[in-house]
């Protein structure tokens, strides 16, 4: 099998009739070249299928230009929101995005973590999984001090800095809401209580009644992975009990929006019988009937804020800081499902 050997820029300049050192600043449009040299030198290097070397690059300057982003599920519209703007952040800004999911799982999260170190990213946005417990995987990025911003989902640790919404805040807002409308046996749908966004949402639905004199039965508390399976095996657990809530709210949507549906087709009336809030505000949630009552938050603004926040400790402008969390705001939007009280006209 014949091997093609690169090109490199001394092919280049010996093509051009010009030195290796013009032929590099033309690669990288430097207005010290002229323009019409850098087009002759831009086209040959197309032409001739030139390849910059990008690794011996990084080893000269010791970075990479690359940030490394671990997410739950790259499938998730609220992960894509955050990503788009990680994205226009790192592009104005020089550097490109390695991407990938842990599909929920630590095992996987842990390979991609192994990876990124490997590709020598400069530093990693992540979102964790719902199994990660701790963060002693990291241990690779956090003894070589490579910068891990987590946002969403995040363990908080002395190295780290994290990026989330108030969501003891949005909780307990979402359960006055259900309690103002006549609910009294709220269940309460959440992912696993070791994560910061998770413990902190049941804290706030905890609150909520406490402050309205009803005290939270472990009974209507559920830890599910908040998958959309997850949203049906809690609506089967709903049928199977004797008593049964007349409200649930979910810490995210795609499990109210599947629970909901198979209570519906149950015979449940939502929310005559069962009122429903969710979380994320997924375009779902407003094609599903009734329109699913929801907690908006910016997943693109937290990911400009995670990726800017980054590419300024990498530029020395930031450093990283154990009370340094960021805090976007949140709204409740009420629609159909979480009604059972007509609004006044």
């Amino acid at each position: 099998m014949v091997q093609h050997r690169d090109i490199t820029i001394y092919d280049i300049a010996r093509e051009l009739g010009i030195s290796p050192a013009t032929v590099s600043r033309g690669l990288k449009d430097h207005p010290a070249v002229k323009k019409v040299t850098r087009k002759k030198i831009q086209d040959l290097a197309r032409q001739l299928g030139y390849r910059s070397n990008t690794f011996a690059s990084s080893l000269r300057k010791k970075r990479t230009d690359t940030i490394g982003v671990i997410v739950p599920r790259l499938s998730s519209y609220f992960m894509s929101n955050v990503i788009a703007g990680m994205e226009q952040v790192a592009t104005a800004e020089g550097y490109n995005l390695i991407i990938s999911q842990s599909s929920e799982s630590v095992r996987k999260e842990t390979a991609n973590i192994t990876t990124m170190f490997n590709s020598r990213v400069d530093g990693l946005l992540v979102s964790l999984s719902y199994e990660t417990e701790n963060i002693d995987h990291f241990s690779p990025f956090l003894n070589k001090g490579i910068p891990v911003i987590f946002f969403d989902r995040i363990l908080e640790h002395p190295a780290c800095m994290g990026i989330v919404i108030d969501n003891y805040k949005a909780a307990y807002d979402a359960t006055k809401h259900l309690l103002q409308q006549g609910c009294t046996r709220i269940m309460h749908i959440g992912g696993n209580p070791i994560s910061h966004v998770y413990a902190e949402r049941l804290k706030g639905y905890r609150k909520a009644l406490n402050d309205h004199k009803i005290t939270p039965d472990h009974k209507l508390i559920l830890t599910m992975n908040m998958s959309e399976q997850a949203g049906i095996d809690a609506a089967h657990h709903i049928l199977k009990m004797k008593h049964r809530p007349d409200a649930v709210f979910s810490a995210n949507d795609a499990c109210a929006i599947y629970c909901m549906l198979t209570l519906k087709k149950a015979g449940i009336r939502i929310p005559e019988d069962m009122a429903f809030i969710g979380f994320n505000n997924d375009p779902m949630s407003k094609v599903v009937e009734p329109n699913l009552t929801t907690v908006n938050y910016p997943g693109y603004a937290m990911g400009e804020a995670a990726a800017a926040q980054l590419i300024n400790h990498l530029n020395g402008l930031s450093a990283m800081q154990s009370t340094n969390i960021i805090v976007l705001r949140s709204e409740l939007i009420i629609r159909a499902s979480s009604l059972k009280k007509k609004p006044k006209s």
